[in-house]
């Protein structure tokens, strides 16, 4: 199972061939309701075959089609689940994801992936990330409104110590951040330049802690790259301005969360961070809806909640902000040479939702999506898009 990204949405996107197979489902993940598992799981298999049918394929065949899904209905499999399942099912395409968000169940039987209840998970929509620094054992967490998980930073050392071996055998003319003393380029390599834990001088002592950290923000660069989501710093308070010296990240948040990080349980973490940047979601869907309320009034075109403005605007690259409901379906087709927008009321041969196929396109494109209950639409509108032009 590969985890879930920007990345593999665009794979399931690209490499769609119909028939495609959605399948969502909330899954228990201890106690004697994972019974409900595989019941629940049996049920949605049992749809998909009768959806299938409906599109012309035989009963053997929609049953060979859904092997490969099946195949994961083990005891071991329900025992080792999060709150949420989905999975991928078409001719050249199987994926599942084990993820902290609880799906209703669902169905989509299409000639594309039915994606969008993704996008809240791979938005920077309520994404966040959490350093734990300590000088015995820094940690890297990824977290989201529903949960938060330790994530491998390669050639980021987890202590001072490792650090200095690390560095000791560092392969020549490897890049570094931070120059020691004499003019190289590796922060470590003066003898006595670094003393460790118990120096008996502290000014010098903070200089081996601010190298430490060039180091790691020298892994993270590599890591957070093409990111936007914010990053709090967790640890003792006088290790935060030290990081900040060293920090190349623009999207470090000034609080941060002050333990002792290496008896912090990962729960208590993620309660704590998502105190910090929950407002900061939660502004900026109000400031977006505000936005599109203000350009949709003065009339430039900039803004609509058409649907069939919005869906050649998405695929071709002019969306900049998309506000779009979650657990609500639009059926339709698009053509992309025409143009053309066909909507209906039930979905017909070959429709896709297009509230999903908006939403996707607008994310691959660099578009931002905001996923928000129907009922906060202004107007009632099916949803809302700001233009680029």
């Amino acid at each position: 199972m590969k985890p879930l990204s920007i990345d593999e949405i665009k794979t399931l996107v690209e490499n769609a061939q119909s028939p495609c197979v959605s399948l969502y489902m909330p899954t228990q993940k201890a106690g004697p309701e994972t019974r409900q598992n595989p019941i629940r799981f049996k049920n949605l298999i049992r749809e998909a075959e009768e959806r299938l049918t409906e599109m012309g394929m035989n009963e053997t065949k929609a049953v060979e089609f859904l092997q490969p899904a099946k195949e994961l209905d083990t005891n071991e499999f329900w025992q080792h689940q999060d709150v949420g399942l989905a999975i991928f099912i078409s001719p050249n395409v199987f994926r599942y994801y084990q993820l902290p968000m609880e799906f209703q169940e669902l169905v989509v039987v299409s000639n594309q992936f039915h994606l969008k209840p993704l996008v809240h998970l791979i938005n920077n929509d309520g994404r966040f990330f959490v350093l734990a620094l300590s000088q015995d054992n820094v940690r890297f967490f990824e977290g989201t409104h529903y949960n938060i998980q330790e994530v491998e930073v390669e050639n980021m050392p987890k202590s001072l110590d490792e650090a200095l071996l690390y560095d000791e055998t560092a392969k020549e003319g490897q890049r570094r951040i931070a120059t020691s003393k004499g003019g190289t380029a590796n922060p470590f390599s003066q003898p006595g330049e670094f003393h460790g834990q118990g120096s008996p001088d502290r000014d010098e002592h903070q200089k081996d802690i601010l190298q430490f950290f060039h180091v790691i923000d020298d892994a993270l660069h590599e890591k957070l790259r093409d990111e936007k989501a914010p990053l709090v710093l967790a640890g003792v308070e006088y290790l935060f301005a030290i990081y900040r010296e060293a920090n190349s990240y623009k999207h470090l948040l000034e609080e941060g969360i002050h333990a002792n990080v290496d008896i912090i349980k990962p729960e208590e973490l993620h309660q704590q961070a998502w105190q910090i940047v929950e407002p900061m979601y939660t502004q900026s869907h109000e400031s977006i809806m505000e936005l599109y309320q203000q350009i949709a009034g003065e009339g430039t075109g900039r803004a609509s909640s058409d649907l069939k403005e919005i869906i050649p605007a998405a695929y071709y690259q002019r969306v900049d902000y998309l506000l779009v409901p979650v657990g609500q379906q639009v059926w339709g087709s698009f053509d992309p040479e025409t143009m053309a927008v066909d909507l209906h009321s039930e979905p017909q041969p070959d429709d896709q939702d297009m509230l999903d196929f908006a939403a996707i396109h607008t994310l691959l494109n660099g578009g931002a999506v905001y996923t928000v209950d129907p009922g906060e639409l202004p107007d009632g509108v099916p949803a809302a898009a700001i233009f680029r032009y």
